[in-house]
């Protein structure tokens, strides 16, 4: 599978963005999809992650009540809507793919990455 992130930009402190994250191939939909990020310096970490046909998600503390992970079966898509952002979530924002379809934390689990996608944010 190949996985095309977009979305990202320059935005303020407290607005809003939404990252997409296209899959190709009729299998994406039991693939479960995961976005990560990663900021100038540091390590990459998890922010959210969706099973397949989204039946179940999960998020890191640093972004659950903000942040919403979805997915468009049809359209092979899957959505990462980010409210309230803060000057800590800029990074750049990776989406990945994992066959076995579950929700994961870790970057290990998933076989698959898209290009990444930069999420700037002025405070």
């Amino acid at each position: 599978v190949q996985l095309q992130a977009s979305g990202g930009g320059l935005v303020q402190a407290g607005d809003s963005l939404r990252l997409s994250c296209v899959g190709s191939g009729r299998s994406f939909v039991r693939y479960g999809v995961g976005w990560f990020r990663q900021a100038p310096g540091k390590e990459r970490e998890f922010v959210a992650s969706i099973a397949r046909y989204g039946t179940a998600d999960y998020y890191a503390d640093s972004v659950k009540g903000r942040f919403t992970i979805s997915r468009d079966n049809a359209k092979n898509t899957v959505f990462l809507q980010m409210n309230s952002l803060k000057a800590e979530d800029a990074a750049v924002y990776y989406c990945a793919a994992a066959e076995r379809g579950g929700i994961y934390d870790s970057h290990h689990s998933y076989a698959y990455w898209g290009q990444g996608t930069v999420v700037t944010v002025s405070s």
